[in-house]
């Protein structure tokens, strides 16, 4: 059996190492004042995070039991590699492009904390294969600090308040969306030159955002 896409048995060997388990991690953390208080999370279904390249911004959105979605938390990136485009390969510093789900929480993180996503994804292996392309890469993560080559870091603060978040209403249930740029916002699409599935790629993301009204601009 697992938990947090992890072996149940994990918590027990991360203690028997002196290691912080999730569940440590997350009351520390919600003494702290991060996350959600109890009556918000029993309203909340399931989350999607916006990853928006261009606007270096992570929107966090909750679904409610009631099937409205509400702009929760918005973190800015606090560092940024690659250019627009998808992730193609290993070392190429690329942020990936998609939709993914969140793998596992991990709160002993060289980044202070981190979420995994499940890059590559299946399309992400399908358009490899297309193309021949092997060694697609591995370990992306939505983490604090403020470096990173490939992942998408929001700094201390926010991914503690984050990691709490996902924790409270589970990685099972967490969504991610990484877009190059805000399609609810422009419907231009960035042409990638090494790739010929780019309108593809970007189509299904323009549909999976669809849902979500980006908040007036200020």
């Amino acid at each position: 059996m697992k938990q947090f896409g992890r072996p149940l048995w994990t918590p027990l060997v991360a203690t028997a190492r002196g290691e912080t388990t999730i569940a440590s991690a997350v009351s520390n953390l919600h003494g702290k004042g991060c996350g959600l208080d109890s009556g918000q999370v029993d309203q909340i279904e399931s989350l999607t995070l916006i990853g928006l390249k261009e606007e270096r911004s992570l929107e966090v959105w909750a679904q409610q039991q009631n099937g409205q979605r509400e702009l929760i938390r918005t973190y800015p990136f606090t560092a940024y590699s690659g250019t627009i485009g998808p992730k193609l390969r290993e070392g190429d510093g690329q942020i990936p492009e998609g939709i993914y789900r969140v793998e596992y929480l991990n709160p002993n993180s060289s980044y202070h904390l981190s979420i995994k996503i499940d890059y590559p994804n299946a399309f992400d292996r399908e358009k490899g294969e297309a193309d021949d392309r092997e060694q697609l890469g591995f370990d992306i993560f939505i983490h604090g600090r403020s470096v990173t080559v490939g992942c998408i870091p929001i700094g201390d603060e926010a991914i503690e308040d984050l990691f709490t978040i996902v924790s409270q209403v589970g990685p099972k249930n967490s969504e991610v969306i990484i877009t190059p740029v805000d399609f609810r916002k422009r419907d231009d699409r960035p042409e990638i030159e090494e790739i010929d599935w780019e309108d593809e790629l970007y189509e299904t993301i323009t549909t999976a955002l669809a849902p979500f009204t980006p908040p007036p601009a200020e």
